[in-house]
């Protein structure tokens, strides 16, 4: 049981082929040579990397590179006395000073990060927006499709106004009820010029003049993110509802702009990368001499030679 589990570890991690481990000049000046002098620290360890390959480790002096190593892998053919050199990188220790995980950019974008010029793409399935009314769905006019949809439609209008229909009387609450909607009930309502002061204020904050707008790929008119406002404001006003817009719940003109336009730039799907087709841990085993066979000429003579000589 003993020796099996000596043969077991054995197979885990190879013991350190001799001659390799023993390269340690070997592995310091092509270490050297791939940096700068005085770069390269003391040696710090040996580790198999399988049958007669070795790597390297030594301590990395550079600047900023804290707990770094430089790599060094030597390898050894089968039954030859020379090692030969295989590849040097430099690798992230145990404390190595690393650079923090990278983040798309979708996921640092905050509000107000966007300025003047600046587009910001939308995905094609964003959640947020859906495609607007095109008419591709409606049947053509004399379809037998758009005369059931009109008798379906008469009929659930006869239904409702059945339904609804209730001796005409006036009441107080359905008198408030219209005084409310028409503002009535209120000792004062926003006049003509009231109206006018506010529309150029947002004109001015978010207008067609604005840099933000100059820049701009299009305007809100054509955006998904615009809210549109109700009574007559509704004409060239709306609200942002881009929460990485500049303008983000703010009322903005119809002629206002910015990068995060929803047609913008719809951004495309990440193609997958293909995998990887080559192996570069293994160790590829070479011949040192070629097979007699291998050549265009053959090894021995056709016909035994003769001396030309001179006439």
């Amino acid at each position: 049981m003993s020796a099996a589990t000596t043969r077991s570890r054995t197979a885990r991690t190879p013991v350190p082929d001799r001659l390799c481990a023993e390269a340690v000049d070997l592995a310091r000046a092509a270490a050297e040579e791939a940096a700068a002098p005085g770069i390269v620290g003391e040696h710090v360890g040996v580790v198999s990397e399988g049958d007669r390959v070795v790597t390297h480790f030594f301590e990395c002096k550079e600047p900023g590179y804290r707990g770094w190593r430089w790599a060094v892998t030597v390898a050894r053919a089968s039954r030859a006395k020379y090692v030969t050199l295989d590849e040097t990188v430099l690798l992230p220790g145990s404390d190595a000073l690393l650079a923090p995980e990278w983040v798309p950019w979708s996921e640092r974008l905050r509000p107000g990060d966007m300025g003047p010029g600046d587009l910001l793409p939308t995905e094609a399935d964003d959640i947020r927006l859906e495609p607007g009314y095109t008419g591709e769905d409606e049947p053509p006019p004399n379809s037998a499709v758009s005369e059931m949809s009109q008798e379906m439609a008469d009929l659930v209008d006869a239904e409702d106004a059945e339904l609804t229909t209730r001796p005409a009387t006036t009441g107080r609450g359905s008198i408030a009820a219209l005084a409310d909607e028409l503002g009535m009930r209120r000792a004062r309502v926003l006049s003509r010029y009231g109206l006018h002061a506010a529309a150029d204020r947002w004109d001015e904050a978010f207008g067609a003049k604005t840099p933000m707008a100059q820049a701009a790929p299009a305007s809100c008119v054509t955006c998904a993110f615009l809210v549109p406002l109700a009574g007559s404001l509704r004409q060239a006003f709306g609200v942002c509802a881009n929460e990485f817009g500049p303008a983000d719940g703010r009322v903005v003109s119809l002629s206002y702009g910015c990068g995060g336009h929803s047609e913008a730039a719809v951004m495309p799907k990440p193609p997958k990368p293909a995998p990887h087709a080559l192996d570069t841990m293994q160790v590829d085993e070479y011949p040192l001499r070629p097979a007699r066979d291998s050549g265009s000429v053959p090894a021995e003579a056709d016909a035994p030679t003769e001396d030309l000589g001179h006439s």
